[in-house]
């Protein structure tokens, strides 16, 4: 790796916390010692990058810092074109045409010597099933959580039995073939995965489920570990 590839890595690193990283687990991630990591840093505090911590504590980087967002490494770019590949062939259409936008954007800002990497990456999704054919609007679904919006569905259980629903929508889920809403089901009190194929008709409610931002999806995380570990025992 590179010298100037292996300062940007480290400062990737610190970039994804607000705890103080070790130079051994710096040094473990890009698979250099640790007095490498330790020259590194020094190096990085010299170009004005604002770097705290000491050997044996860690190192912490002042979250006001930042890099322009488009200093990618060959293996982020190769990450971006698999994800957008998976998308492309099982995303709804919106989603879609978002993934190849967004490839098309970054080719075109990227280095010269970088771009062989989407054009010609060595990595590649499977092609993916065609999906059910959904009768609701996907970018609704989206609208209400990002909004933190009450959800009207009515729905169709996988014994044809209609039913109507307000839900507190958390998560759009892409499988393989199919679609789900991970929501808190107002009438059952607890969590539910509905499939998009089954629902029949949606509306987005003006009232929000009255929690702060993010505690809902702090919930079902919590709520789904404890499930993880029912099953594990």
């Amino acid at each position: 790796m590179r010298k100037a590839d292996r300062l940007f890595q480290i400062i990737q690193i610190l970039r994804r916390t607000n705890r103080p990283v070790t130079a051994a687990a710096i040094a473990e991630e890009i698979e250099v010692s640790r007095r490498s990591v330790y020259r590194d840093i020094t190096d990085l505090i010299g170009q004005g990058v604002p770097i705290v911590g000491e050997a044996g504590f860690g190192y912490v980087l002042d979250p006001g810092y930042d890099m322009p967002p488009l200093m990618l490494t060959p293996d982020e770019i190769e990450a971006i074109v698999l994800g957008t590949q998976w998308v492309a062939t099982r995303g709804d259409k919106a989603l879609s045409a978002a993934a190849q936008d967004v490839l098309s954007k970054i080719a075109d800002v990227i280095p010269e010597r970088l771009r062989p990497y989407i054009a010609e990456p060595s990595v590649g999704a499977k092609p993916g099933r065609i999906a059910p054919t959904d009768m609701v609007d996907s970018n609704e679904l989206r609208r209400a959580i990002r909004e933190d919006r009450k959800l009207r569905l009515r729905y169709r259980s996988d014994t044809g039995e209609g039913t109507e629903r307000i839900v507190w929508p958390i998560i759009l889920g892409y499988g393989e073939a199919t679609r789900l809403i991970v929501a808190w089901c107002e009438l059952r009190q607890d969590f539910r995965h509905f499939r998009t194929d089954r629902m029949i008709e949606i509306e987005v409610l003006e009232a929000t489920n009255g929690l702060r931002k993010g505690d809902l999806r702090r919930r079902w995380e919590r709520w789904r570990q404890e499930q993880r570990s029912r099953s594990d025992h």
